[in-house]
């Protein structure tokens, strides 16, 4: 994810310098950088997205096994403080096992 997220940025201020090339070769030569910048994130989000399909794609599986592993982790460790298996679902107060 962090690749994703650097490779973001990269292309922002790659957006950016272009930007502010541009202008010096039209003859802006006092382009201000900030206006660059947000021309640069607007211009970056979309084309960051098409770009970088497979860092994405590697970040969002990546998300998704740690939201996976969390899960498990939070049902083993309710299962403890249960005092029963994890496989085995929760009782209600009278003992029935109860379905969730």
């Amino acid at each position: 994810m962090l690749a994703y997220t650097a490779a973001r940025l990269a292309l922002v201020a790659v957006v950016t310098a272009v930007i502010l090339g541009v202008g010096h070769l039209v003859g802006i030569r006092e382009f201000p950088v900030t206006v660059a910048l947000l021309f640069a994130i607007v211009i970056g989000l979309p084309l960051g997205i098409w770009l970088f399909t497979p860092l994405r794609r590697r970040a969002t599986a990546s998300m998704a096994a740690l939201d996976e592993r969390r899960r498990t982790d939070r049902a083993q460790l309710q299962a403890r403080l249960r005092g029963t298996s994890a496989s085995e679902p929760p009782r209600t107060e009278n003992g029935e096992h109860r379905d969730g």
